[in-house]
């Protein structure tokens, strides 16, 4: 099993609960108005006069051969709408009860 984490904008909260749905990818955990700023490009998000926006962050807990295509169709949202922001990191999950 693996751990996807996934920090985005807000604006793309609803379209990745989607694609998590049609992954088949059930067990998430939702954490918003997340504050951050990205490491590559886009505009920070701290929720302030300055930098209004915010960010939401997803940690989902998936089988391994469900990571390759949930991170394909996350790569096509960021794609899209690329100043919003949106990374995605796996890691493995070592034990669950």
């Amino acid at each position: 099993m693996k751990s996807v984490f996934i920090a985005f904008d807000q604006a793309h909260y609803e379209k990745i609960v989607d694609i998590l749905t049609r992954s088949n990818c059930r067990g998430y955990t939702a954490f918003n108005d997340v504050q951050g700023r990205g490491s590559v490009k886009g505009e920070p998000h701290y929720g302030s006069h300055a930098w209004p926006g915010l960010a939401s962050a997803i940690l989902a807990v998936v089988e391994d051969r469900q990571v390759d295509p949930l991170l394909e169709k996350l790569r096509h949202l960021d794609e899209d709408r690329p100043m919003l922001g949106l990374r995605a990191f796996v890691w493995n999950v070592e034990k669950s009860i």
